[in-house]
């Protein structure tokens, strides 16, 4: 996989760049594919060192049904007021 030096072509400069070589992307997905493949089967060990089902107890729920919330039956909060005895024209 060779690095393409700088030089000019037709009179524009081109910048120095890595340049595939033949085959080379097939080979390398191929090896890409090959090693996702191998790592994805070491997941999946067959092999167990303790007794049981192999699953985790889950945590039980905390939440208390129905849920309330504070002030809940209180009447409506009361709606703000102006702080301001005048009276503020915003026409002009």
């Amino acid at each position: 996989m060779p690095w393409v030096e700088e030089h000019e072509r037709g009179g524009t400069r081109v910048r120095r760049y890595f340049r595939w070589a033949p085959g080379a992307r097939r080979d390398m997905s191929i090896l890409v594919l090959l090693g996702l493949a191998i790592v994805g089967y070491s997941g999946t060990s067959a092999t167990s060192t303790g007794g049981g089902t192999g699953k985790l107890p889950r945590p039980g729920s905390t939440a208390v049904y129905p849920v309330k919330f504070p002030g809940w039956d209180k009447k409506p909060a009361p709606r703000p007021k102006p702080t301001v005895s005048y009276p503020i024209r915003w026409e002009r």
